[in-house]
């Protein structure tokens, strides 16, 4: 019998495992068949009494435990937009290490989210759905600025992911609006340019051509973390800027990682899984 863990890249907030562990159910009463929700890294740091009393789990202590009570076939699901080093590197230098110790098994991997080229069109419709739904509750009426904003990558095949997704959701939004990009993090150096302005850049410039058009923050988070949520990051950030200028309001959106469609696109991926080589990608 294989395991099915549904991984994410973990974080130090319990609501992020809250989260994963509130989709890993979900998918599984979707496909009849148990799915564990396991974290890369991060998340055994939460303390247990803020995750329901049930410390976090991580992938190698995970795979380790199944290993030793004789579980040979593992299919793991990412919960991550593109493919980031997490996947090409960590995943396949931990399973190469197990595989030393224990001996071979099988290891699977899912398809993220968005895959390229082909891309994932079920992305767009959550976006744009959370982008209508954040305008409704704040009372904007017609959005005309929306800003996708990522983590952010050092990588340009996970950049392409949000750049394909941006250009998808402005036209599935309409020549009306018009939709730009940010991210939270990147590194310094024109050779870091292709990830894109950071958002709190790109909120002062937008605030000072225009402080009366607001703009919707189409958030490419999948769950609340360091930067995403309650008092996490991009909350700071629009403190700051609505300080600076006076009459200026930018709203986030909800999360992909709560919108119900998600569950179909994990079920799908689900389906299309590949064995992992062991050799971390460079």
């Amino acid at each position: 019998m294989r395991s099915v863990l549904l991984i994410d890249n973990g974080s130090k907030r319990a609501a992020s495992t809250l989260n994963l562990r509130r989709l890993a159910a979900m998918l599984s009463g979707r496909v009849g068949e148990r799915v564990l929700p396991v974290s890369l890294l991060h998340s055994s740091q939460v303390p247990a009494a803020r995750l329901a009393s049930l410390p976090a789990d991580t992938l190698e202590p995970t795979l380790r435990r199944q290993l030793t009570e004789g579980r040979r076939d593992f299919l793991l699901v990412p919960l991550f937009f593109g493919r980031s080093r997490a996947l090409t590197q960590l995943v396949p230098t931990i399973g190469r290490d197990l595989s030393a110790e224990f001996g071979p098994f099988g290891l699977s991997m899912a398809p993220e989210l968005c895959p390229l080229p082909a891309g994932e069109p079920r992305l767009v419709e959550i976006l744009a759905d959370n982008v209508q739904e954040a305008a409704r509750t704040t009372g904007v009426a017609r959005p005309a600025r929306v800003v996708l904003v990522d983590h952010g990558s050092p990588i340009p095949e996970v950049n392409a992911v949000r750049r394909w997704l941006a250009d998808r959701l402005g036209q599935r939004l309409g020549p009306q609006v018009a939709v730009e990009q940010a991210v939270m993090e990147r590194r310094p150096g024109p050779e870091y340019d292709f990830n894109g302005e950071l958002l709190l850049d790109a909120l002062h410039r937008m605030a000072g051509l225009d402080p009366r058009t607001p703009v919707i923050l189409a958030m490419l988070f999948l769950s609340a973390g360091r930067h995403a949520g309650p008092g996490g990051d991009i909350a700071v950030i629009l403190e700051r800027i609505e300080a600076a200028h006076p009459g200026f309001r930018a709203y986030p959106s909800p999360l992909v990682g709560s919108h119900p469609a998600l569950i179909e696109i994990l079920t799908s991926r689900l389906a299309e899984s590949r064995p992992v080589v062991m050799t971390p990608s460079v």
